[in-house]
């Protein structure tokens, strides 16, 4: 009788005395004693994968069904130690018995625990062999499940360290975790850059760590286990939680908070890259075209003469196309036929000076309440010393308690730092701002690009429209009415009419801007 050899072993179970080599010893000598012949492209096929796996985890029993099926006439049993050696799921049984005995007509086999399919009960007999070893695999599971639960609440890692830490053990034999500090040290520059919010996650990746798959590196940047925290699957009845380890964490909450910020899209507050302005098309990104309501672009043509550049539609060129020399002219023209009303401007002065020196009274407070703090925190810096030199106070203790009063003066010291440098240069800042707006024109025309857009971002908060000739906007800035006079003026209505605009029902719409260019 010629018959194949089947051996499993998962890793877990090699000091079981079930090893690859126990088995075919065991396999071997029933052969011998009944005087069958081993046949197969190997002897015996070795397989080692844990029983739950199906087809596409146990290579070796689809490699014996392959041979099998090509040579079904010259095989007639395929023989294992014990059924939880060739399963420990029923389904899985059940189909294999079907492929081999039902369909090849080869038998499959224990030599412990022999069933007779030709009887009428090898499907309790099966069931029973194969429900133990499943009951067994679930207890195990089960226990497993609820130990490494128990570690996790405690703090405890119970997988593989992430990066920037590596597996230790105790004397012992307890495991633990210890940061890898030539690793975390990357680790914490990678954190810092992403927190920047400038450069995009995935080319600092490449940057600074191109060894790390991209889907790795954005889970390394989600784990909590970086600012000292165990996530805690949930089991059962309990939901996930978050527990603090006893591991140390190599990321600072802020920072870390910051990468998730950036990472889900909430970039508010982080500075954004963004290309070079032209300085000769600065208004690109201010002004729309009056007819399509497309952005104005801008673009650079070459003549015999030279190179020239243009404003034109994005969406169709014929609707407007000026060169930006033009264009620029115009809206510093526009702009600077906004007059200051010179009694509002004065008085925006003088309130601004009495706002600095309230602030400055302010701050001055802050910075003495600061003081007194310091000098509590120094007394009890000079008590500790006393009570260590009369020995009343343990090294331990001393060491504590003025590594916690060091820090303490330093951050006080920090506020008050902080406080002080907000209070400096408020003078020069006022008559920078009162000098812009008494003359704009100037500014529109020799300012520095990021000076000109600043600007506009403050005065027109929606786009401007521009035909070629006239400019206007739907909105702008309400405090052009206080400080700018003739504003209804440059509107295109006059005195009269803006008087009879305050009886108009404040449901009307208001009519847009449409400022006068003085040429």
């Amino acid at each position: 009788m010629n018959v194949i050899l089947y051996c499993r072993v998962s890793t877990d179970e090699q000091a079981d005395g079930c090893s690859l080599d126990v088995q075919e010893e065991r396999l071997r000598t029933y052969c011998n004693n009944h005087e069958y012949n081993i046949i197969g492209e190997e002897q015996p096929y070795k397989e080692d994968f844990s029983a739950k796996h199906y087809d596409l985890r146990r290579p070796k029993l689809k490699q014996i069904y392959e041979y099998c099926k090509k040579h079904r006439k010259e095989v007639d049993k395929i023989l294992f130690l014990r059924w939880d050696r060739f399963t420990r799921n029923l389904e899985f049984a059940l189909t294999y018995k079907r492929k081999f005995y039902d369909e090849l007509g080869i038998e499959i086999n224990s030599i412990e625990s022999p069933i007779d399919f030709d009887g009428t009960e090898w499907s309790m007999m099966l069931g029973v062999y194969c429900g133990v070893a499943h009951t067994e695999d679930s207890k195990i599971s089960q226990r497993t499940r609820e130990c490494t639960r128990k570690k996790q609440l405690n703090g405890n890692c119970t997988n593989k360290a992430p990066r920037g830490y590596i597996n230790k053990r105790t004397e012992s034999g307890e495991a633990y975790v210890q940061v890898d500090e030539p690793q975390a040290r990357t680790i914490r520059k990678v954190f810092q850059e992403v927190a920047k919010g400038v450069e995009a996650p995935n080319n600092i990746r490449r940057r600074l760590c191109p060894w790390i798959p991209k889907d790795a590196f954005y889970r390394m940047l989600r784990n909590i286990f970086y600012i000292g925290l165990i996530r805690v699957p949930a089991y059962k009845d309990d939901p996930e939680q978050k527990v603090k380890g006893v591991h140390d964490p190599i990321i600072d909450i802020e920072t870390f908070d910051k990468v998730q910020d950036i990472l889900s899209g909430k970039r508010k507050h982080e500075p954004k890259v963004s290309k070079t302005i032209d300085p000769d098309l600065y208004l690109r990104k201010y002004i729309v075209c009056p007819i399509c309501g497309h952005s104005i672009t801008g673009a650079t043509s070459t003549g015999k003469g030279g190179k020239y550049k243009y404003y034109n539609c994005c969406h169709d060129g014929k609707h407007l196309r000026r060169p930006a020399n033009y264009v620029n002219d115009k809206f510093a023209n526009w702009v600077g036929g906004l007059r200051p009303n010179q009694e509002v401007l004065d008085l925006y002065t003088e309130v601004l000076q009495d706002l600095r020196g309230e602030h400055k009274q302010d701050v001055q407070r802050e910075v003495e309440a600061r003081r007194k703090e310091i000098e509590k925190v120094k007394e009890r810096l000079t008590t500790a010393d006393e009570k260590f030199l009369e020995g009343n106070l343990k090294d331990e203790d001393y060491s504590r308690i003025t590594e916690n009063c060091k820090k303490q003066i330093q951050e006080l010291q920090g506020h008050i730092d902080l406080l002080l440098s907000d209070t400096k240069g408020l003078k020069e800042k006022i008559d920078y701002s009162v000098n812009i707006i008494a003359n704009l024109r100037n500014f529109m025309l020799d300012a520095p690009v990021k000076v000109k857009c600043k600007i506009l971002s403050s005065m027109f908060p929606q786009k401007i429209e521009f035909d070629g000739e006239k400019y206007r906007t739907h909105d702008y800035n309400k405090v052009l009415d206080l400080i700018f006079q003739e504003t209804n003026k440059l509107r295109g209505y006059g005195e009269k009419e803006s008087e009879k605009s305050e009886a108009v029902s404040h449901s009307v719409p208001r009519p847009r801007i449409e400022l006068g260019t003085k040429l």
